[in-house]
């Protein structure tokens, strides 16, 4: 295979910077996509200029019409499990936005799916090809601040407003609120760059009179003696994403986008890091082609499933998961 041929299923906001990064890629070709908005696929196909391909209001008549061999799925969350079963089955790789499903049972028959099938399932979270938040896991697996006791990761985003109205407060279609939305980002950094198992989980959030869950704050015990807190508030004025990282002899402090490195009885350091290089899409065609290993595994994935699952089981929330 010397060009992946791709569908896209959801064509809102996200799939915009997909499209960008495809478009980047010789080895790949748009050649459809299906949304049951007109007006959602009009727009993206005239701003990239792609009206030579097929579109579609169903991802099963796209499935079924289009050869294609991999489907890029970003529409809402509830959605995802049947789409990536519907796109396995015809034979597709899959690159899916997150989450990559609403509970850890659909994660796993996924991961199933996928694996007999022998096909790629990864999942799109950027921050695994970002440098800020490469340099941290690898200062914390090589020691840069010594073993790790905490961890402190907080997102506050004025989601609340921008999502009123849209599916994001529907939980038929959004499963849950902010956590499981934006929130799973961070949960993905705090899992991802850590590497740890978590063994204890508290939580107390907040609906603000709304359908779903804005406002939730959690505290996690990991393996190793390692604590943390994860605070994800959808109820805030502005976007704002922290992380302290604090170890035996330093610690790592990320403040949208800047990092500092402090030790014990020593000056900041503010570290130099690399361009960035890769990004999901762009790995996730090198996977099929077999030129890179999968970066971002359904098998990675669907412990942010489980970890997100937990937080709202100790919370007394119900989550809604995929209609089968």
């Amino acid at each position: 295979m010397e060009s992946v041929r791709v569908g896209i299923i959801g064509t809102g906001g996200i799939s915009n910077v997909h499209v960008k990064q495809l478009m980047e890629i010789n080895t790949a070709q748009i050649v459809a996509v299906a949304d049951p908005s007109l007006e959602n696929r009009k727009q993206l196909i005239g701003k990239f200029n792609l009206e030579q391909i097929v579109e579609f209001n169903d991802h099963q008549d796209m499935l079924e019409t289009i050869p294609m061999d991999a489907v890029l799925i970003c529409s809402p969350h509830t959605l995802h499990y049947q789409q990536v079963v519907d796109s396995i089955h015809h034979g597709c790789h899959v690159l899916i936005e997150k989450p990559m499903a609403c509970s850890l049972d659909e994660a796993e028959q996924l991961i199933e799916l996928a694996k007999k099938a022998k096909r790629v399932l990864q999942v799109s979270y950027q921050r695994h090809f970002e440098p800020s938040f490469l340099y941290i896991r690898e200062a914390l697996s090589n020691g840069t601040i010594g073993k790790l006791t905490s961890v402190t990761a907080s997102l506050y985003q004025d989601w609340k407003h921008l999502t009123t109205g849209t599916w994001r407060q529907n939980p038929s279609l959004s499963g849950g609120g902010m956590l499981m939305d934006s929130g799973s980002h961070i949960v993905d950094v705090l899992l991802w760059t850590t590497g740890l198992k978590p063994l204890e989980v508290e939580c107390k959030l907040e609906k603000h009179l709304t359908h779903v869950e804005l406002d939730s704050f959690t505290t996690i015990r990991f393996e190793n003696n390692v604590v943390a807190g994860l605070n994800i508030v959808g109820n805030a004025p502005c976007w704002h994403e922290t992380y302290v990282f604090c170890g035996e002899n330093g610690a790592i402090f990320y403040d949208n986008g800047k990092i500092v490195l402090r030790r014990l009885g020593n000056e900041a350091i503010i570290p130099e890091l690399p361009p960035q290089t890769n990004n999901s899409d762009k790995s996730f065609i090198d996977a099929i082609l077999g030129s890179t290993e999968v970066k971002v595994p359904g098998e990675f994935a669907k412990e942010v499933v489980a970890l997100t699952e937990q937080i709202y089981r100790a919370a007394g929330y119900q989550a809604v998961t995929s209609e089968k």
